[in-house]
């Protein structure tokens, strides 16, 4: 497989996933204070929306590459 067939595979992967999450959330460690024998901690839950736009464009380019990938 050549690497243009791949990152159009890939892409097309991605956007349907984007599609279908809409977004990811991850949790982020962002302050630790230790007291003596106490460990606080505090986690921050953040979040990052795929827009429809970056899904779409993401699969209409990764078939475009294989179209012009796509040996004559």
């Amino acid at each position: 497989m050549s690497p243009v067939k791949l990152i159009a595979v890939l892409l097309i992967i991605g956007g349907a996933l984007g599609l279908a999450y809409g977004g990811f959330s991850y949790t982020k460690n962002t302050h630790e204070v230790k007291v003596g024998p106490v460990d606080l901690s505090l986690q921050e839950k953040k979040t990052i929306d795929i827009p429809m736009w970056a899904g779409i464009a993401a699969i209409v380019v990764g078939g475009a590459l294989l179209l012009v990938g796509r040996p004559k």
